[in-house]
């Protein structure tokens, strides 16, 4: 993609799932990674992975909820790598509670999600200079945009990342890009964890029922669409939220028409 080879960034959560494809996919654009993660065994697992072909790859353990750790992770980059140009903000806790979730939960997944997005951002800058072209990407979710059952934490937290998207493209254009991504229901650990054992062979033709295209994505997939928005190509687009969700947030009360009678019928 136009722009990235030779670019330096930092992923958050970086050590599976999608933090890991997009470490993975901007390692082959040619772009130097430093991505961090809660656990020290996960993130020595990618980088075993990422080193079989790629060098200028860096990984860091600790809690996003941390302003310091925050703060260590962007200036490592810089002093790994000598420049920062690109902020991925992945790392968000799955804390799905409503009637139930304590002030402890609220505050957790705010603290690890929004406010450490915000962090990042506001300390990107800083460490940068406001003067210095980059692009940031900010992973929300179509959670982010509806109700579903039992999820108050998680849901309200990924809409403020879309607020936060919003006012930090502004406040940053324009040489800084600011742009949110929406993923639908991807195919990574914790979905795994949902088939309670069942798999995908099972599940996905249940859950797939959600989207358009009839299947859930790939982290693959998402990266490649985190990889373009940080690109030359994306010049134009900023304050913006990408649905990379399979027609998810297209699709009616009706579903996929099935039970209407007029399906099939155009």
């Amino acid at each position: 993609m136009k722009g990235l080879s030779g670019k330096v960034a930092v992923v958050t959560g970086g050590s599976r799932g999608i933090g890991f494809a997009c470490v993975e996919r901007l390692l082959e654009e040619g772009v130097k990674v430093v991505f961090n993660g809660r656990s020290e065994k996960n993130g020595a697992a990618a980088m075993e992975k990422f080193n079989m072909k790629y060098k200028e790859v860096f990984f860091l353990a600790g809690d996003m909820a941390d302003e310091s750790f925050c703060i260590k992770t962007l200036q490592t980059a810089i002093s790994k790598f000598g420049k920062l140009d690109y902020l991925i903000n992945n790392a968000f806790p799955f804390t799905a509670k409503a009637l139930d979730a304590t002030r402890e939960d609220w505050i957790h997944t705010m603290q690890s999600g929004p406010i450490a997005y915000a962090t990042m951002i506001q300390n990107y800058v800083k460490l940068r200079g406001k003067d210095t072209p980059g692009a940031i990407v900010n992973m929300s979710s179509i959670s982010g945009h509806i109700a579903q059952p039992n999820r108050w934490t998680y849901n309200a937290a990924k809409g403020a990342v879309i607020q936060l998207t919003r006012c930090a493209a502004m406040d940053l254009a324009p040489l800084v890009r600011v742009n949110t991504l929406s993923p639908g229901w991807v195919w990574t650990d914790e979905v795994e964890k949902a088939t309670c054992g069942e798999g995908r062979e099972k599940w996905e033709p249940v859950w797939g029922k959600f989207h358009l295209n009839r299947r859930l994505g790939e982290s693959s997939e998402i990266a490649s669409v985190a990889a373009f928005l940080l690109s030359d190509d994306a010049i134009l687009i900023t304050g913006t939220d990408i649905y990379a969700d399979g027609g998810y947030l297209a699709m009616g009360s009706e579903g996929l028409g099935e039970a209407s009678n007029f399906a099939g019928s155009v």
